[in-house]
């Protein structure tokens, strides 16, 4: 995997007019719970369009270790689960390498079952807080060994008669939700979650889809979910969309480089993960929605996108949780913008593979960028469609995300931008270097001015 490996630095440079159609890998987030799901049913699970990214092939790798078969056939993954409860101990410490949301799901999954399992990942992982999950495991009666902080390698002891909880999240967190309501999962009675903020609701969706009973209620402290336990999962076929994450790369771009039509197809536009485009929508962005239909329990549409003029706006902060692992793409196109933008209640950044916060604002003032910091977000002065200097060089903190996003900026600056290494790309979208440059994009490994 990419953390065990030597730093890949890549360098973009100032492109021609992007073109073509940008066929993006499956969401991250679903194709994670496609397989956690498709373990815990009885029966055979067939996934179509899985992300084949390091990520997920860590969750698929920690799947097999508990007993369930995953293999791929031709380009469907084919899962046998184990059922509800089912999970057998593993015999070795599972490595999720740099999937905080596998790691986090994966606890959630076992953690009402009477087992042992240690957990590690790489060093970004390893640097990343647990705590915001061993806290709700604990009541179901899990417990935990590890280091100081709830940080990896950790230690899970399952329930060995686990109680139904109820929990109202103290910070709004899909994967927090997540893992309580997959640990309600093999726990008697009803687990309640409460989400004073609205998150991806993808957990819910796949859940109903594999025939667990799950409710949702308006209450005075936000929206409850209720999931009642110990269901028997009916294993079914998913179609995993694409994800909306990852078409963010190539939108962005798109509408940073002058001259540029791109057609993106088959995009998850969930209403939980697609602040973005809103936010874009309301910055002037041209990009047009065609064909929307819901595939695998998704709603989808096909992209087209065309270079524009922005205008700086303020981010209204609740929107965040619909975009929180955008703002560090939505900085660097903010730098193209005319006027101010303003992003706000982002403080769940700091505590991604990276300080994303920090990570963003130290790449935009390497490349030219008045940027100022804020310990819930930042503020980006735009210098306008032609005027951002680049020729720096950004440290990723190996962060996938910080790596790709100022890839696609560097490609509209002045001067070239080099990102010190581009190796954790693959985690995440392991094409996005030939897709890009399929579009056109020039990316060079002479990293030379």
């Amino acid at each position: 995997m990419s953390h065990g490996t030597e730093p890949k630095p890549l360098t973009a440079r100032r492109s021609p007019g992007l073109s073509g159609t940008a066929i993006i890998p499956g969401d991250k987030s679903v194709s994670h719970r496609a397989l956690i799901f498709g373990a815990l049913t009885v029966g055979e699970t067939r996934i179509s369009g899985l992300l084949e990214g390091e990520d997920i092939l860590a969750t698929a790798a920690a799947m097999r270790a508990f007993g369930a078969s995953v293999k791929r056939e031709d380009e469907t993954w084919v899962i046998h689960g184990v059922g509800v409860g089912g999970f057998g101990e593993p015999d070795d410490v599972i490595d999720c390498g740099n999937a905080g949301t596998g790691v986090r799901l994966i606890m959630g999954s076992m953690a009402t079952t009477p087992i042992t399992a240690t957990f590690t990942g790489d060093a970004s992982l390893r640097r990343r807080p647990m705590g915001r999950i061993l806290d709700p495991l604990a009541l179901f009666g899990t417990r935990f060994m590890g280091r100081d902080g709830g940080l990896l390698p950790l230690t899970v002891k399952g329930a060995m008669n686990p109680v139904p909880i109820e929990y109202t999240l103290p910070m709004a967190s899909a994967q927090v939700k997540s893992a309580v309501l997959l640990a309600g999962l093999n726990a008697p009675g009803e687990t309640i979650v409460i989400e004073p903020e609205a998150t991806r609701d993808h957990t819910e969706r796949m859940l109903r889809g594999v025939g667990a009973s799950v409710v949702g209620e308006d209450l005075p402290e936000g929206q409850g979910i209720r999931l009642t336990g110990q269901p028997e999962l009916v294993p079914s076929e998913i179609a995993v969309p694409r994800d909306p994450s990852s078409a963010a790369f190539p939108v962005a771009a798109a509408l940073m480089v002058p001259g540029s039509e791109i057609f993106v197809p088959n995009i998850s536009l969930n209403p939980t993960r697609a602040g973005l485009y809103q936010t874009l929508a309301d910055m002037g962005a041209d990009i047009g929605r065609e064909g929307a239909r819901e595939e695998g329990g998704e709603p989808v549409a096909d992209l087209r996108v065309r270079h524009s003029a922005l205008t700086g706006i303020e981010v209204p902060p609740e929107r965040a949780p619909s975009m929180i692992d955008e703002y560090p793409m939505l900085a660097c196109i903010a730098a193209f913008a005319e006027g101010t933008t303003v992003m706000r209640g982002i403080e769940e950044l700091r505590v991604k593979e990276s300080d994303r916060i920090a990570a963003t604002v130290a790449g935009l003032r390497a490349n030219g960028v008045d940027v100022e910091e804020h310990q819930d977000g930042m503020t980006v002065h735009g210098r306008g469609a032609d005027g951002v200097p680049g020729g720096g060089t950004v440290e990723t903190h190996i962060d996938h995300r910080i790596a790709m996003s100022f890839l696609c900026m560097g490609l509209a600056t002045k001067e070239p931008i080099t990102v010190d290494d581009a190796s954790p790309i693959a985690t995440s979208f392991p094409q996005f270097e030939r897709l890009m440059a399929e579009l056109g994009a020039v990316l060079t490994r002479d990293n030379r001015k």
